[in-house]
């Protein structure tokens, strides 16, 4: 069969567009299994990738040179949240981080924070809330990023005016975005990654609770089901459309592929943004799926919006998942196809996405969808024209909206006992 005849074939019977079902448009994402990610060892020496690690309820390190949560291998379930600051005050703040800090070298160690939920002072509030008593660490993971708002809003009063990254940018509007106020943006975020989902949020309401006064919750999302695998030879896992999503993954042990891609290198930064060193920079996007929409479709239409085999996660053409894709077999506004690297000039970014599904929508339809989380070492050559791209030309935008988005500058990892989250920020040199 010649590429053109074998390219026909894959397009034949593409039905007719069902966006008059439900009168919504959409905008793309790196949903397929074209764009990459990464994952380390719980030793954070990207040693150890055995799947029973998830079993036995280990602790992943918390101290290292990057923040674990971003090159760990994906849990199970996540809780994230955005904050907004409260306090004017940048000792407050500082003070506020130090803590946190404690608390999460505590609570991935499967430690109660403080003193604990119990035991202490009666007539005073417990350390700790309680509600993680006699669970695992389940591998539990917590990363924080910073907002741009932090340095719109607050960058004199704190001192850090002069020291916002130029990589981070507010994201543009995109075609297709329908975002809600009320789960976009922060000036800052935590991402609890956990194998319970108990332990995640049990993560995030200590440091809520913590930081009463300081910060508030904004918005936050729930996840099960990673949409990526982060971890070599793990099955992939698939997405709520039913399709394997995150086959061309960065693994663990590809730490040049992460230095290339994912983590902010020396010459990356200059001397007010040398903070950054070893960070990186996440997008979050809350996309809801057309569930319903996409139900209704043919399987044959299904492959073809995405360019590969439902049952096998195989690229047209192709017989095994991970059989390097003919891309020119696929229909030209095939997800895989635009956002291979190969059709963006190399652009690979790192995903760690989970399934959501948040009741209905007062409409009978489910509120349902991927939770969008990619690193990267500059959203400048990585997010943003790759979504771009997506956003105007991809099949899947006539199945998916995205209603949320924030991005955030996420520092290095905490070094050792006596270093605290973004104590490269607000170190005393600042």
């Amino acid at each position: 069969m010649t590429d053109t005849q074998e390219a026909a074939t894959a397009s034949a019977g593409r039905r007719p567009s069902r966006r008059s079902l439900i009168g919504w448009g959409g905008a793309g994402l790196a949903l397929g299994a074209a764009a990459a990610g990464g994952g380390v060892a719980l030793s954070r020496a990207g040693a150890d990738a055995d799947p029973a690690a998830a079993e036995s309820g280990a602790a992943v390190a918390f101290h290292g040179a990057h923040q674990a949560g971003i090159a760990t291998p994906v849990q199970d379930r996540l809780h994230f949240a955005a904050f907004d600051l409260q306090t004017e005050d940048r000792a407050e703040f500082v003070r506020m981080l130090k803590d946190w800090t404690a608390a999460a070298r505590r609570m991935t160690a499967g430690k109660p924070v403080g003193d604990g939920a119990y035991g202490g002072l009666a007539e005073a509030p417990p350390d700790d809330t309680g509600e993680a008593l006699g669970l695992k660490p389940s591998r539990l993971t917590l990363t924080i990023g910073f907002g741009p708002s932090l340095f719109e809003r607050y960058g004199e009063r704190f001192g850090i005016e002069d020291r916002r990254p130029e990589a981070l940018v507010d994201l543009p509007h995109f075609a297709g975005d329908n975002l809600e106020r009320t789960r976009t943006g922060g000036d800052l975020c935590v991402q609890a990654c956990a194998d319970d989902p108990q332990v995640a949020v049990h993560a995030i309401r200590n440091l809520a609770r913590i930081g009463m006064g300081k910060v508030n919750v904004r918005w936050s999302q729930l996840g099960f089901g990673k949409t990526s695998s982060t971890t070599p030879g793990a099955q992939t896992p698939r997405n709520l459309m039913g399709f394997k999503d995150g086959t061309r993954n960065i693994a663990g042990t590809e730490t040049d592929r992460l230095k290339r891609f994912v983590w902010v290198g020396e010459r990356d930064v200059d001397e007010k943004s040398a903070w950054m060193t070893g960070g990186s920079y996440l997008v979050a996007r809350r996309i809801r799926m057309h569930i319903e929409t996409w139900d209704r479709a043919s399987l044959r239409e299904q492959e073809d919006v995405f360019g590969r085999d439902k049952g096998t996660g195989a690229p047209v053409g192709r017989a095994e998942e991970h059989d390097e894709p003919f891309l020119k077999a696929m229909k030209p506004d095939a997800h895989v196809r635009l956002a291979h690297p190969d059709s963006n000039n190399g652009i690979t970014i790192l995903r760690r996405g989970y399934s959501f599904t948040d009741g209905t929508d007062g409409l009978g339809r489910l509120d349902a969808g991927l939770f969008f989380l990619a690193y990267q070492r500059d959203v400048r050559e990585g997010f943003i024209p790759l979504q771009r791209r997506l956003s105007a030309q991809d099949a899947l935008n006539e199945y998916i909206q995205h209603v949320g988005s924030a991005v955030f500058a996420v520092p290095p990892g905490v070094r050792d006992t006596d270093d605290w989250w973004g104590g490269t920020l607000f170190s005393k040199e600042a």
